[in-house]
């Protein structure tokens, strides 16, 4: 958030239509229980079938925009850093060396480090592309996204993290970037994707949770030594750009740039609107004799 407590950024009214309305979020409504809300039980336009067609819309939406990209990494942090905190200015440069060695930015499209990886592949002239979520509270995208995906569902949003980014670059945060991280652990950890590099941003700020990891879950046998490999650290910008590229820089060779729009695109609950039709007016009748137009009426 900035000082005088506005978002920065592009205001997200259709996102944010809940927050206005004091309405639950689309999230919200899918894991209440039935018993929760009997009296919509009925109603099928509310129910959980329904929500399917919804939640397969997002599916689509997110992989027709994101399919031409290419390669790309995905950096997180928190939202709450401002512009002259020094974890922002990192994110920045950090997303710019990546930038400017081939690969596309995916964030999540807010503020804070968002902005700044945002911003940082724009200084770079690479794609910058920002995955929203609709939240209770207000949300705007940054300036700096240069191919805008909305989401209602944190889970269809995620999917999209992970399927098209080579690697995660992960920044200091809170529970939102905990839950990045610890799924994509969990997925390489279960070989569901593989060669997929997460970098931890930030040695003092990640070292209690690596030691609680090695003193309290490797201890119990809850993970195995292995597990810990999973992540890298990093304290500079230049020391997360070359871990990325010594483990995924391979995929750059031959690929395909993703092309930076001319103007920014808008995927998912925001649409644009359409310019109204000019009417041409028409000059006014001065001849009393002269008969005036028939009226058009539409068809019946």
């Amino acid at each position: 958030m900035a000082d005088d407590g506005m978002p920065r950024g592009k205001e997200n009214p259709t996102l944010n239509r809940n927050a206005r309305m004091g309405a639950a979020t689309e999230d919200e409504q899918l894991l209440q229980s039935p018993a929760a809300q009997p009296a919509r039980a009925g109603d099928f336009t509310s129910s959980d079938p329904w929500r399917v067609f919804r939640i397969m819309g997002e599916f689509v939406e997110g992989f027709d925009a994101l399919a031409k990209i290419g390669p790309s990494v995905t950096i997180f942090g928190s939202a709450r850093v401002q512009p002259d905190h020094e974890q922002y200015q990192e994110a920045r440069e950090t997303a710019r060396l990546l930038g400017r060695a081939g690969f596309s930015i995916i964030t999540g499209g807010g503020p804070g480090v968002m902005e700044a990886a945002n911003r940082g592949a724009r200084d770079a002239g690479a794609l910058s592309i920002g995955c929203n979520i609709e939240l209770p509270f207000e949300q705007a995208i940054n300036e700096y996204v240069d191919v805008a995906i909305n989401f209602r569902y944190f889970f269809v949003r995620k999917t999209m993290f992970v399927k098209y980014a080579e690697a995660f670059v992960i920044f200091p945060g809170g529970f939102g970037t905990l839950d990045e991280l610890t799924e994509a652990l969990t997925l390489i950890q279960t070989g569901k994707i593989h060669g997929f590099p997460v970098v931890l941003y930030g040695t003092a700020y990640w070292k209690g949770f690596l030691d609680w990891i090695r003193g309290t879950m490797l201890a119990e046998g809850k993970v195995s030594p292995d597990d810990l490999d999973l992540m890298v650290m990093a304290d500079t910008p230049e020391d997360a750009c070359r871990i990325v590229m010594e483990k995924s820089g391979s995929v750059l060779q031959d690929a395909q740039r993703g092309a930076v729009p001319e103007n920014p695109e808008y995927h998912g609950l925001i649409k644009r609107r359409s310019p109204k039709p000019t009417v041409e007016e028409k000059p006014a009748v001065t001849d009393p004799e002269s008969p005036a137009e028939p009226e058009k009426h539409d068809a019946q």
